[in-house]
């Protein structure tokens, strides 16, 4: 093997083991801000913020280094992937110790330890979130983009059990003091942000071994009206129509129905829209199953009405369509020029001019 070829490959392996133990001191961090948590052991909470600096300084010599391998030896392809993908994966790494130290700092400023709930649900989320960031780090340095776009799901699972952890921590701990609370609600946000982190290192693992560039965003939107039989459907048909790979669509509503409306059915078909997957559906989802939405849209009141608790991480609107659909003369001419308008504004503010 040539000189130039072997400084190439030492060089590359050098940035792999700089990349690895950046992500090895990230992941020790997490760990002991969340048992500093556990514990209220403010001792090892300010060793963790302290350490933080450790982890800042090694992420500016990997990018200092990737920065200096292109320069020095011109790389393309799969080594200049890799250059680019690892100059981002640290930045990753770097906001994940950034989270460990806001975790950290949670226990400097509880008034007690949490409980077995706020515990139990902090260690899972940690437990869920650390193992993505383990697993997205392994597929990062040995290239393997079929386990990175395994690991990618798990981030659904992650956000889910915050959901939950929000709802309990909001209803179920009265006795706890406003910074308390506040506090436990910052350590979730943290543990979530982790587990996007890692998702963004799986992204950059496929870029890295594929040349793959990151997907664009799907948006889940669910519609809602009171008996899911004239606008909700007409607008998920509609968005479906318009906009299928920015969205998947559903609707619900507040009363059951045996079939959709005739006049709305026909109109659509004369429209040349399908309608015959849409169906009406009573709108039972449990806090997990709506905490999947990205947008909820009410077209018939608040969207009050139809949901005591919204998710979190649920955008909600209500859109004025200037008619009722309990008048048996409804104007569907008018109701599909005024939902065209409000799907087309909602899908380019999600996805932006591009959307389809």
């Amino acid at each position: 093997m040539k000189h130039y070829e072997k400084r190439l490959e030492q060089d590359e392996q050098d940035i792999r083991d700089n990349t690895a133990a950046i992500a090895a001191m990230v992941g020790e961090a997490l760990k002991n801000a969340v048992h500093a948590v556990r514990a209220g052991n403010q001792k090892l909470a300010n060793l963790t913020v302290l350490g933080d600096g450790e982890i800042n300084r090694a992420v500016r010599a990997v990018d200092r280094d990737c920065h200096r391998f292109i320069v020095r030896h011109l790389p393309s392809a799969g080594h200049l992937r890799l250059m680019s993908a690892t100059i981002r994966a640290v930045i990753a790494l770097e906001r994940i110790g950034d989270y460990a130290v806001s975790i950290a700092r949670v226990a400097t400023r509880l008034s007690t330890p949490p409980d077995h709930n706020l515990a139990s649900a902090m260690e899972n989320m940690a437990a869920e979130s650390s193992e993505m960031l383990e697993r997205a780090m392994e597929a990062f340095l040995e290239g393997n983009a079929e386990e990175a776009k395994a690991i990618k799901v798990m981030a659904d699972q992650v956000e889910r059990m915050q959901a939950s952890a929000l709802d309990d921590l909001a209803h179920g701990h009265a006795e706890r003091s406003t910074d308390d609370l506040f506090s436990m609600f910052t350590m979730y946000s943290m543990l979530e942000r982790v587990s996007d982190q890692a998702k963004n290192l799986s992204e950059e693992a496929i870029f890295a071994a594929t040349g793959e560039t990151k997907a664009e965003k799907v948006y889940r939107v669910l519609f809602l009206d009171r008996d899911d039989t004239k606008l909700a459907p007409m607008a998920e048909a509609l968005a479906r129509h318009n906009f299928p790979n920015s969205g998947e669509y559903e609707s619900a509503g507040l009363t059951s129905a045996e079939a959709l409306d005739p006049a709305m059915v026909k109109y659509m078909t004369a429209r040349g829209i399908d309608v015959n997957g849409v169906k009406p559906h009573l709108l039972d989802k449990g806090p997990l199953e709506l905490a999947r939405y990205h947008v909820v849209v009410s077209l018939q009141g608040p969207v009050d009405n139809y949901l005591q608790d919204i998710p979190f991480h649920t955008a909600t609107l209500e859109w004025d369509l200037a008619q009722s659909p309990d008048d048996a003369s409804l104007d569907y001419e008018a109701v599909y020029r005024a939902l065209s308008v409000e799907v087309r504004m909602l899908m380019e503010r999600l996805r932006g001019p591009e959307a389809d």
